[in-house]
């Protein structure tokens, strides 16, 4: 297994990835190719791919605004879960965060992907019950919550 930056060039195997990934929350206008393009553009260094035998396993997005890190849609296909593909993709992440300043990260899970709260749990992340999350749509768009 390789851990790797991701590129837009990995578009379509890591939204692959991403619909066959229960809980996962994407969206037509921010999870859409030209979408993850401008994520990528603007966070070069802190975005990476698993890669088994020519074939993405696992993804990671983080990125930061230059004060909190951030980390979105990190997925691991299922049957290459429990092998350390999701440790080493944020491994890399937090690295190359690291690399540019940053001191905290923080993610959004929805409640119910159990698994994914599991994972976060087990790598240190602890839920925050003082605050409240919020936010607003700029412009209307389709959500696909898998």
């Amino acid at each position: 297994m390789e851990i790797r930056k991701m590129t837009a060039d990995d578009y379509d195997g890591v939204y692959r990835l991403w619909l066959d990934t229960p809980g996962m929350g994407l969206n037509n206008l921010d999870d859409s190719r030209e979408g993850i393009e401008r994520y990528l553009r603007r966070n070069p260094g802190t975005c990476f791919v698993a890669q088994k035998e020519g074939r993405i396993v696992g993804a990671i997005m983080s990125g930061h605004d230059g004060r909190r890190g951030y980390i979105y849609h990190t997925a691991v296909a299922v049957p290459e879960r429990r092998q350390g593909i999701g440790s080493a993709l944020l491994a890399a992440a937090f690295d190359a965060l690291e690399r540019e300043g940053i001191n905290k990260v923080a993610l959004v899970v929805f409640g119910r992907n159990r698994d994914g709260n599991r994972f976060w749990e087990a790598n240190g992340f602890t839920s925050r019950e003082d605050l409240v999350y919020r936010n607003k749509n700029i412009r209307e768009f389709i959500r696909n919550d898998t």
